[in-house]
Protein backbone atom coordinates (compact mmCIF):
# COMPACT_ATOMS: atom_id res chain seq x y z
CA UNK A 1 0.00 0.00 0.00
CA UNK A 2 1.68 3.36 -1.32
CA UNK A 3 1.97 5.90 1.79
CA UNK A 4 0.41 9.68 1.89
CA UNK A 5 2.60 12.23 0.80
CA UNK A 6 3.24 15.35 2.46
CA UNK A 7 4.92 18.69 0.28
CA UNK A 8 7.44 19.95 3.01
CA UNK A 9 8.26 24.02 2.55
CA UNK A 10 12.37 23.18 3.00
CA UNK A 11 14.79 25.68 3.47
CA UNK A 12 17.18 23.16 4.84
CA UNK A 13 17.61 24.71 8.67
CA UNK A 14 17.51 23.19 11.82
CA UNK A 15 13.16 23.32 12.10
CA UNK A 16 12.96 22.05 7.83
CA UNK A 17 15.66 19.08 8.93
CA UNK A 18 13.69 17.80 11.59
CA UNK A 19 10.43 18.28 9.75
CA UNK A 20 11.62 15.49 7.16
CA UNK A 21 13.11 12.40 9.37
CA UNK A 22 10.21 13.39 11.95
CA UNK A 23 7.23 13.33 8.74
CA UNK A 24 8.86 10.03 7.16
CA UNK A 25 9.78 8.30 10.58
CA UNK A 26 6.79 9.19 12.80
CA UNK A 27 3.96 9.81 10.51
CA UNK A 28 5.40 6.98 7.70
CA UNK A 29 4.52 10.05 4.68
CA UNK A 30 6.24 10.28 1.38
CA UNK A 31 8.10 13.64 2.14
CA UNK A 32 8.51 15.49 -1.07
CA UNK A 33 10.56 18.72 -0.18
CA UNK A 34 10.22 21.96 -1.84
CA UNK A 35 12.18 25.34 -1.52
CA UNK A 36 10.95 28.57 -2.98
CA UNK A 37 13.53 30.62 -4.06
CA UNK A 38 12.24 34.42 -4.03
CA UNK A 39 15.72 35.76 -4.72
CA UNK A 40 17.90 34.66 -1.31
CA UNK A 41 19.56 32.01 -2.98
CA UNK A 42 22.60 31.54 -4.84
CA UNK A 43 22.69 28.30 -7.53
CA UNK A 44 25.45 26.81 -5.41
CA UNK A 45 23.53 27.38 -1.82
CA UNK A 46 20.29 25.75 -3.94
CA UNK A 47 22.37 22.82 -4.73
CA UNK A 48 23.23 22.17 -1.45
CA UNK A 49 19.61 22.37 -0.06
CA UNK A 50 18.60 20.41 -2.13
CA UNK A 51 21.61 17.46 -1.82
CA UNK A 52 20.81 17.82 2.22
CA UNK A 53 17.40 17.10 1.30
CA UNK A 54 17.95 13.77 -0.34
CA UNK A 55 20.48 12.55 2.14
CA UNK A 56 17.55 13.09 4.73
CA UNK A 57 15.31 10.66 2.59
CA UNK A 58 13.35 13.21 0.64
CA UNK A 59 11.50 11.19 -2.10
CA UNK A 60 12.23 14.49 -4.42
CA UNK A 61 13.03 17.94 -3.88
CA UNK A 62 12.68 20.95 -6.28
CA UNK A 63 13.53 24.09 -6.18
CA UNK A 64 11.26 26.95 -7.48
CA UNK A 65 12.68 29.91 -8.73
CA UNK A 66 9.87 32.69 -8.36
CA UNK A 67 11.99 35.79 -8.63
CA UNK A 68 10.03 37.08 -11.17
CA UNK A 69 6.60 36.49 -10.09
CA UNK A 70 7.69 37.76 -7.04
CA UNK A 71 8.68 41.36 -8.40
CA UNK A 72 5.73 41.47 -11.32
CA UNK A 73 2.77 40.65 -8.26
CA UNK A 74 4.37 42.00 -5.16
CA UNK A 75 7.56 43.97 -5.52
CA UNK A 76 6.30 46.16 -8.06
CA UNK A 77 3.32 47.74 -6.11
CA UNK A 78 5.45 48.60 -2.83
CA UNK A 79 7.74 50.76 -5.36
CA UNK A 80 4.64 51.91 -6.70
CA UNK A 81 2.88 52.58 -3.50
CA UNK A 82 6.41 53.85 -1.74
CA UNK A 83 5.44 51.28 1.11
CA UNK A 84 7.51 51.50 4.17
CA UNK A 85 5.86 49.72 7.39
CA UNK A 86 5.35 52.06 10.45
CA UNK A 87 7.23 54.20 7.72
CA UNK A 88 10.62 52.10 8.51
CA UNK A 89 10.39 48.24 7.05
CA UNK A 90 10.46 47.79 3.13
CA UNK A 91 8.00 44.85 4.06
CA UNK A 92 11.48 41.93 3.06
CA UNK A 93 10.38 38.60 4.26
CA UNK A 94 6.62 39.49 5.06
CA UNK A 95 5.69 39.84 1.25
CA UNK A 96 7.80 37.20 0.36
CA UNK A 97 6.66 34.28 2.81
CA UNK A 98 3.09 34.95 0.93
CA UNK A 99 4.77 33.70 -1.93
CA UNK A 100 6.74 31.39 -1.09
CA UNK A 101 3.06 29.81 0.28
CA UNK A 102 1.05 30.48 -3.18
CA UNK A 103 4.43 28.49 -5.15
CA UNK A 104 3.94 25.67 -2.58
CA UNK A 105 0.23 25.21 -2.38
CA UNK A 106 0.06 25.30 -5.75
CA UNK A 107 2.92 22.86 -6.41
CA UNK A 108 1.24 20.40 -3.51
CA UNK A 109 -2.30 20.69 -5.70
CA UNK A 110 -0.61 19.23 -8.84
CA UNK A 111 1.32 16.23 -6.62
CA UNK A 112 -2.01 15.44 -5.44
CA UNK A 113 -0.53 15.76 -1.77
CA UNK A 114 -2.38 14.82 1.18
CA UNK A 115 -0.52 16.85 3.21
CA UNK A 116 1.23 20.11 3.28
CA UNK A 117 3.92 21.20 6.03
CA UNK A 118 5.90 23.57 7.54
CA UNK A 119 8.36 24.98 10.30
CA UNK A 120 7.18 27.56 12.08
CA UNK A 121 6.86 27.86 15.35
CA UNK A 122 3.61 29.21 17.34
CA UNK A 123 5.08 32.36 17.55
CA UNK A 124 5.82 34.30 14.76
CA UNK A 125 3.88 35.47 11.48
CA UNK A 126 4.82 33.26 9.17
CA UNK A 127 2.89 30.80 10.65
CA UNK A 128 -0.34 32.79 9.94
CA UNK A 129 0.52 33.48 6.10
CA UNK A 130 1.38 30.07 5.64
CA UNK A 131 -1.64 28.57 7.20
CA UNK A 132 -4.05 31.32 5.85
CA UNK A 133 -2.57 30.81 2.05
CA UNK A 134 -2.82 27.39 2.02
CA UNK A 135 -6.25 27.00 3.45
CA UNK A 136 -7.24 29.12 0.30
CA UNK A 137 -5.29 27.81 -2.27
CA UNK A 138 -5.56 24.40 -1.18
CA UNK A 139 -8.63 23.93 1.40
CA UNK A 140 -8.52 19.96 1.24
CA UNK A 141 -5.22 19.63 2.29
CA UNK A 142 -4.28 19.11 5.71
CA UNK A 143 -1.59 21.23 6.90
CA UNK A 144 1.15 19.27 9.37
CA UNK A 145 3.23 21.78 12.03
CA UNK A 146 5.30 19.48 14.11
CA UNK A 147 7.67 22.13 15.87
CA UNK A 148 4.28 24.54 16.46
CA UNK A 149 2.39 21.41 17.38
CA UNK A 150 4.89 19.90 19.83
CA UNK A 151 6.49 23.23 21.31
CA UNK A 152 10.17 21.54 20.67
CA UNK A 153 12.67 23.65 22.04
CA UNK A 154 16.10 24.17 19.59
CA UNK A 155 18.22 20.70 21.52
CA UNK A 156 15.19 18.36 21.22
CA UNK A 157 15.26 18.70 17.86
CA UNK A 158 18.69 17.90 17.85
CA UNK A 159 18.94 15.21 20.07
CA UNK A 160 16.10 13.43 17.63
CA UNK A 161 18.17 13.97 14.58
CA UNK A 162 21.18 12.80 16.25
CA UNK A 163 19.37 9.87 17.35
CA UNK A 164 18.45 9.02 13.81
CA UNK A 165 21.51 9.04 12.30
CA UNK A 166 21.64 12.75 11.27
CA UNK A 167 25.15 13.97 12.90
CA UNK A 168 26.01 17.57 11.67
CA UNK A 169 26.99 20.92 13.27
CA UNK A 170 24.07 22.63 14.40
CA UNK A 171 25.19 25.58 16.57
CA UNK A 172 23.39 27.92 16.73
CA UNK A 173 24.12 30.84 14.47
CA UNK A 174 23.94 34.46 16.70
CA UNK A 175 22.02 36.14 14.26
CA UNK A 176 19.24 34.73 12.15
CA UNK A 177 19.53 35.86 8.28
CA UNK A 178 16.72 35.63 5.96
CA UNK A 179 17.67 36.92 2.51
CA UNK A 180 15.55 37.99 -0.71
CA UNK A 181 15.47 40.09 -3.94
CA UNK A 182 13.74 43.07 -1.69
CA UNK A 183 15.76 43.11 1.45
CA UNK A 184 17.30 40.97 4.28
CA UNK A 185 16.30 40.84 7.57
CA UNK A 186 18.55 40.27 10.81
CA UNK A 187 17.15 38.95 14.23
CA UNK A 188 19.47 38.53 17.00
CA UNK A 189 20.02 39.23 20.94
CA UNK A 190 19.74 42.75 20.68
CA UNK A 191 15.90 42.71 18.31
CA UNK A 192 14.56 40.86 21.86
CA UNK A 193 15.19 44.17 23.89
CA UNK A 194 13.57 47.60 23.39
CA UNK A 195 17.11 49.38 23.85
CA UNK A 196 19.73 47.93 21.93
CA UNK A 197 20.38 48.11 18.73
CA UNK A 198 22.38 45.25 16.33
CA UNK A 199 26.19 45.67 16.17
CA UNK A 200 28.51 46.50 13.18
CA UNK A 201 29.11 42.55 12.72
CA UNK A 202 25.66 41.44 12.95
CA UNK A 203 24.50 42.55 9.06
CA UNK A 204 25.81 40.50 6.07
CA UNK A 205 26.84 43.56 4.02
CA UNK A 206 29.50 45.84 5.61
CA UNK A 207 31.08 49.03 4.53
CA UNK A 208 33.15 48.80 1.89
CA UNK A 209 33.34 52.46 0.00
CA UNK A 210 34.32 55.20 2.05
CA UNK A 211 34.11 57.69 -1.19
CA UNK A 212 30.92 59.32 -2.28
CA UNK A 213 29.42 57.74 -5.74
CA UNK A 214 26.68 59.63 -7.92
CA UNK A 215 24.56 57.44 -9.58
CA UNK A 216 21.20 57.59 -12.25
CA UNK A 217 18.12 55.71 -12.06
CA UNK A 218 16.01 55.45 -15.24
CA UNK A 219 12.22 54.89 -14.07
CA UNK A 220 9.73 53.85 -16.59
CA UNK A 221 6.15 54.22 -15.51
CA UNK A 222 7.06 53.43 -12.03
CA UNK A 223 9.45 51.19 -12.69
CA UNK A 224 13.03 51.07 -12.16
CA UNK A 225 14.38 50.28 -15.87
CA UNK A 226 18.29 50.96 -16.01
CA UNK A 227 21.12 52.32 -13.99
CA UNK A 228 23.40 55.01 -15.16
CA UNK A 229 22.61 55.00 -18.82
CA UNK A 230 22.27 51.15 -19.02
CA UNK A 231 18.61 49.70 -19.84
CA UNK A 232 18.01 46.24 -17.81
CA UNK A 233 14.84 44.63 -16.32
CA UNK A 234 13.74 45.51 -13.29
CA UNK A 235 14.95 42.18 -11.24
CA UNK A 236 18.31 43.08 -13.03
CA UNK A 237 18.55 46.37 -11.93
CA UNK A 238 17.51 45.66 -8.12
CA UNK A 239 20.24 43.11 -8.27
CA UNK A 240 22.64 45.33 -9.30
CA UNK A 241 21.41 48.33 -7.38
CA UNK A 242 22.00 46.21 -4.59
CA UNK A 243 25.57 45.25 -4.90
CA UNK A 244 26.72 48.65 -5.56
CA UNK A 245 24.61 50.61 -2.60
CA UNK A 246 25.38 47.60 -0.03
CA UNK A 247 29.18 48.64 -0.21
CA UNK A 248 28.35 51.66 1.53
CA UNK A 249 26.63 49.99 4.13
CA UNK A 250 23.21 51.54 3.32
CA UNK A 251 19.70 50.91 3.84
CA UNK A 252 20.18 49.35 7.43
CA UNK A 253 17.50 50.12 9.91
CA UNK A 254 15.42 48.80 13.09
CA UNK A 255 11.60 47.80 12.56
CA UNK A 256 9.24 47.50 15.74
CA UNK A 257 5.78 46.45 14.78
CA UNK A 258 2.77 44.94 15.37
CA UNK A 259 2.70 41.38 14.43
CA UNK A 260 -0.26 39.28 12.97
CA UNK A 261 -0.91 37.54 16.73
CA UNK A 262 -1.21 40.36 18.49
CA UNK A 263 2.38 40.96 19.92
CA UNK A 264 5.25 43.59 19.26
CA UNK A 265 8.13 42.62 17.41
CA UNK A 266 11.29 43.93 16.43
CA UNK A 267 13.77 43.23 13.96
CA UNK A 268 16.87 44.59 12.11
CA UNK A 269 16.91 44.73 8.61
CA UNK A 270 19.36 45.99 5.64
CA UNK A 271 17.73 46.96 1.94
CA UNK A 272 20.08 49.14 0.43
CA UNK A 273 18.32 48.60 -2.86
CA UNK A 274 14.49 48.52 -1.73
CA UNK A 275 15.31 52.20 0.48
CA UNK A 276 16.86 53.60 -2.81
CA UNK A 277 14.42 52.81 -5.01
CA UNK A 278 11.90 53.56 -2.72
CA UNK A 279 13.00 57.28 -2.06
CA UNK A 280 13.87 58.06 -5.35
CA UNK A 281 10.55 56.80 -6.73
CA UNK A 282 8.83 59.13 -4.34
CA UNK A 283 10.39 61.87 -5.25
CA UNK A 284 9.96 61.48 -8.87
CA UNK A 285 5.98 61.22 -8.17
CA UNK A 286 6.64 64.40 -6.36
CA UNK A 287 7.12 66.05 -9.38
CA UNK A 288 5.16 64.35 -11.56
CA UNK A 289 1.38 63.35 -9.69
CA UNK A 290 -1.06 66.25 -8.48
CA UNK A 291 -1.22 66.65 -4.69
CA UNK A 292 -4.18 64.82 -4.82
CA UNK A 293 -3.08 61.67 -6.62
CA UNK A 294 0.10 61.56 -4.09
CA UNK A 295 -3.19 61.81 -1.25
CA UNK A 296 -4.83 59.29 -2.23
CA UNK A 297 -1.61 56.81 -3.42
CA UNK A 298 -0.53 57.09 0.33
CA UNK A 299 -4.00 56.16 2.01
CA UNK A 300 -4.31 52.99 -0.36
CA UNK A 301 -0.92 51.80 -0.20
CA UNK A 302 -0.65 52.07 3.85
CA UNK A 303 -3.58 49.64 3.49
CA UNK A 304 -1.92 47.67 0.71
CA UNK A 305 1.10 46.99 2.97
CA UNK A 306 -0.67 46.27 6.24
CA UNK A 307 -2.68 43.66 4.28
CA UNK A 308 0.33 42.13 2.30
CA UNK A 309 2.22 41.94 5.83
CA UNK A 310 -0.83 40.38 7.64
CA UNK A 311 -1.23 37.48 4.86
CA UNK A 312 -4.24 39.02 3.41
CA UNK A 313 -2.96 39.17 -0.60
CA UNK A 314 -5.64 36.94 -2.00
CA UNK A 315 -8.18 39.24 -0.88
CA UNK A 316 -9.86 41.11 -3.77
CA UNK A 317 -8.96 44.28 -2.35
CA UNK A 318 -5.56 43.99 -2.87
CA UNK A 319 -6.05 43.54 -6.97
CA UNK A 320 -8.82 46.65 -6.66
CA UNK A 321 -5.63 48.81 -5.13
CA UNK A 322 -3.27 47.39 -7.55
CA UNK A 323 -4.88 48.49 -10.55
CA UNK A 324 -5.17 52.08 -8.86
CA UNK A 325 -1.71 51.84 -8.09
CA UNK A 326 -0.75 51.02 -11.88
CA UNK A 327 -2.98 54.06 -12.94
CA UNK A 328 -1.01 56.18 -11.13
CA UNK A 329 1.78 55.33 -12.59
CA UNK A 330 1.27 56.84 -16.27
CA UNK A 331 3.81 60.21 -15.92
CA UNK A 332 6.40 58.62 -13.54
CA UNK A 333 9.23 57.80 -15.94
CA UNK A 334 12.34 59.95 -15.70
CA UNK A 335 15.70 59.63 -14.38
CA UNK A 336 16.84 60.50 -10.76
CA UNK A 337 20.14 61.27 -9.32
CA UNK A 338 21.04 59.79 -6.07
CA UNK A 339 24.28 60.27 -4.25
CA UNK A 340 25.28 57.37 -2.17
CA UNK A 341 27.62 57.92 1.13
CA UNK A 342 28.95 55.64 3.74
CA UNK A 343 25.42 54.78 5.70
CA UNK A 344 23.44 57.29 3.92
CA UNK A 345 22.26 58.54 0.92
CA UNK A 346 20.68 61.23 -0.81
CA UNK A 347 17.89 62.37 -3.76
CA UNK A 348 19.69 64.87 -5.46
CA UNK A 349 17.30 65.44 -8.02
CA UNK A 350 15.57 64.39 -11.37
CA UNK A 351 15.08 64.96 -14.52
CA UNK A 352 11.46 64.14 -16.76
CA UNK A 353 9.32 65.19 -19.62
CA UNK A 354 6.14 64.89 -16.95
CA UNK A 355 7.73 67.30 -14.30
CA UNK A 356 4.94 69.67 -13.18
CA UNK A 357 7.81 72.25 -11.97
CA UNK A 358 8.56 72.67 -15.99
CA UNK A 359 5.23 74.28 -16.28
CA UNK A 360 5.15 78.09 -17.53
CA UNK A 361 2.46 78.81 -15.12
CA UNK A 362 4.96 80.42 -12.74
CA UNK A 363 7.97 79.96 -10.77
CA UNK A 364 7.50 78.72 -6.53
CA UNK A 365 8.28 82.07 -4.27
CA UNK A 366 9.53 84.27 -7.50
CA UNK A 367 6.97 84.77 -10.63
CA UNK A 368 3.32 84.11 -11.32
CA UNK A 369 2.66 84.61 -15.27
CA UNK A 370 -0.79 82.61 -15.24
CA UNK A 371 -2.63 85.33 -12.41
CA UNK A 372 -2.39 88.45 -11.04
CA UNK A 373 -2.65 89.86 -7.19
CA UNK A 374 -5.93 90.75 -7.46
CA UNK A 375 -6.61 87.21 -8.80
CA UNK A 376 -5.41 86.23 -5.40
CA UNK A 377 -6.81 88.66 -3.13
CA UNK A 378 -10.40 87.19 -4.49
CA UNK A 379 -9.33 83.49 -4.28
CA UNK A 380 -8.42 84.18 -0.39
CA UNK A 381 -11.01 86.24 0.63
CA UNK A 382 -13.94 83.07 -0.27
CA UNK A 383 -11.27 80.06 1.11
CA UNK A 384 -12.05 82.21 4.05
CA UNK A 385 -15.36 81.85 4.07
CA UNK A 386 -15.75 78.92 6.02
CA UNK A 387 -13.34 79.26 8.76
CA UNK A 388 -15.46 82.95 9.21
CA UNK A 389 -18.47 82.22 9.41
CA UNK A 390 -17.36 79.36 12.10
CA UNK A 391 -15.92 82.00 14.37
CA UNK A 392 -18.54 84.52 13.77
CA UNK A 393 -21.45 81.83 15.07
CA UNK A 394 -19.29 80.35 17.61
CA UNK A 395 -17.01 83.12 19.12
CA UNK A 396 -16.91 83.03 22.65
Amino acid sequence: MSKKKVVLAFSGGLDTTYCVKYLSIEKDLEVHTVLVNTGGFSKDELDKVEKHAYNLGSVSHSNLDCVEEFYNDAVKYLVFGNILKNNTYPLSVSAERVFQALAIAKYAKNLGADYIAHGSTGAGNDQVRFDLTFGIIAPGIEVITPIRDMQLSRQEEIDYLKANGVEASWEKSKYSINKGLWGTSVGGAETLTSHKTLPEEAYPSQLQNKENQTIELHFEKGEIKGIDGKKMTSVEAIQKLETIASQFAIGRGMHVGDTIIGIKGRVGFEAAAPMVIIKSHETLEKHTLTKWQMYWKEQLANWYGMLLHEGQYMDPVMRNIEKFLIDTQENVSGTVTVELQPYNFNVVGIKSDHDLMNSKFGDYGEMNNAWTGEDVKGFTKILANQTKIYHAVNDK
